[in-house]
């Protein structure tokens, strides 16, 4: 995987030596480091504990662990070859069930090999398909940003929730990779970052990212979000995105309904990036199944207990924000905007 054209960003994801490398998110920001993935066993670890996470990273991820599958394979027969493909798929595809981008890159790769009957063939096929998803993803992040940047002007001070840059993508960023293109457009952006609780992916990958690039940043409780919009001390939102549904309706990490919802309040722009991988033109709002994540991220900061033991614990990855509280959705192809069941149809087809 030549990824030297990209070398002057940080990379979450790269193919060497047919193994996959991943930056591991669970030890920033006090270590960068990374995981080695020699076969789909620990790809599919990878995903669940978050060492790589973003929707459109473990896209691309998953499409990777189909790939050491299949590379890794001894059989000579193709029946039992696909069926080896197809445990690795299946166990991938339970990780995260609410990012559709996991399932879109595995399909893709299923989809690109259905026909195909030569198992040496079939392994350079997927091997080579994954790489192209990678690098289409850092293209398509950067159409992105240049689309998005125009929305922002010198100066402006922009808020974001969770980590959508180059640690949620292979490189570059969503919402991040708009705010990249605008500095490199030669604007001055300001950025308060939520600390996104209870994994921390603001204070602990967000602000990393940006004091890595030298981009202006603030970081705050998530009690504090009306606080500052109230003050005016804020422009625009920018987030990203795990589903959007062809009505509208955007998954993304939970607060971002809560953020929408006090933008409105405050008649602050609310702006959704992510890219086409991203919109589910086949489910509605209530099919979706939001993942629950361990009581341990909430009982517990790092190693010290925060709560009593036997709480009861709700722990939700994702929420739902309804169309009508966003103002427009960033994509590399065009900007988006109201009514969204029609400008998605229309990007999509």
């Amino acid at each position: 995987m030549d990824l030297n054209k990209f070398s002057n960003m940080l990379l979450t994801i790269e193919w060497k030596n047919n193994s996959l490398l991943l930056i591991d998110q669970t030890k920033l920001p006090t270590k960068l480091s990374y995981v080695k993935c020699k076969n789909y066993l620990d790809v599919a670890d990878a995903i669940k504990k978050l060492v790589v996470r973003g929707a459109p990273a473990i896209g691309v991820t998953a499409a990777f662990g189909l790939a050491l599958a299949a590379i890794n394979s001894k059989s000579n027969n193709l029946k039992i070859f696909f069926e080896e493909l197809n445990n690795a798929y299946e166990l991938i595809q339970s990780t995260r069930p609410t990012a559709v981008n996991l399932q879109w890159g595995l399909n893709r790769i299923m989809q690109k090999i259905k026909h195909l009957t030569n198992i040496p063939l079939i392994k350079k096929v997927i091997l080579e398909e994954a790489i192209l998803m990678a690098e289409e993803d850092i293209s398509a992040n950067k159409l992105m940003g240049i689309n998005g940047a125009i929305l922002f002007s010198d100066g402006d001070t922009v808020m974001t929730h969770c980590n959508a840059g180059s640690l949620a993508t292979v490189a570059y960023g969503t919402a991040l990779g708009v705010i990249r293109a605008a500095k490199e457009s030669g604007k001055k952006i300001n950025v308060i970052a939520t600390e996104t609780r209870p994994v921390m992916q603001g204070s602990r990958l967000t602000a990393f990212e940006l004091q890595h690039e030298n981009i202006d940043v603030s970081l705050i409780p998530d009690t504090a979000v009306g606080y500052i919009m109230a003050k005016g001390m804020i422009k625009h939102v920018v987030v990203g995105a795990d589903r959007i549904l062809y009505t509208g309706h955007v998954f993304n990490k939970i607060g971002t309904y809560q953020l929408a919802i006090l933008a409105k309040t405050h008649n602050i722009p609310f702006y959704v990036v992510a890219p086409s991988s991203t919109f589910d033109l086949k489910n509605g709002p209530n099919d979706i199944v939001i993942e629950q994540r361990s009581k341990e991220e909430v009982i517990k900061i790092g190693k010290k207990v925060v709560a009593p033991k036997n709480i009861d614990v709700i722990n939700p990855a994702f929420d739902m924000t309804p169309p009508e509280l966003i103002t427009k959705i960033i994509t590399e192809k065009g900007v988006l905007s109201p009514p969204y069941h029609r400008s998605i149809k229309e990007l999509i087809e």
